[in-house]
């Protein structure tokens, strides 16, 4: 809620309210993606490294975000994927008491199990490329079709 207007992407139409715990609203990933949007893109993409990974629209997305060098990208996940190059590596977010206590009630209101809640969570991060690397990245990296 730290000046953010976040939309979280989702496969399935669950409950919103834990998201909404979180200060984000819910939109299905599927509409998103074949929508055509007007106006500015997002400044920051947040992606599940394995969603990134086996699907080829949500890697489109995050490529081209990159290539435009309009948003910063963030993966969580076991490994940032091998293919993708140029300012990467792991980034350490710190989680104040009060967001803590909100993942701990957004957590309880999707029925996750809340086990201990660390203090920090760890992404991996994909900085905006330069200018004279953009074309390239997105030439090497884009799926077919």
């Amino acid at each position: 809620m730290a000046g953010w207007d976040a939309t979280v992407l989702t496969r399935d139409h669950s409950d919103p309210r834990p998201l909404r715990i979180l200060g984000a609203r819910a939109a299905g990933l599927e509409s998103a993606l074949t929508a055509h949007t007007r106006g500015p893109g997002p400044q920051a993409i947040a992606v599940d490294a394995g969603l990134f990974g086996s699907d080829a629209r949500v890697r489109r997305m995050v490529l081209e975000a990159l290539q435009s060098g309009v948003a910063d990208v963030r993966l969580w996940g076991d490994q940032w994927p091998s293919d993708l190059k140029g300012g990467v590596g792991s980034m350490q977010h710190r989680l104040s008491v009060a967001a803590r206590a909100f993942k701990a009630q957004a957590l309880a209101a999707a029925a996750a199990p809340v086990d201990e809640i660390g203090v920090t969570e760890v992404f991996w991060s994909g900085e905006r490329l330069h200018a004279s690397t953009r074309r390239e990245h997105l030439a090497s990296n884009l799926p077919p079709g």
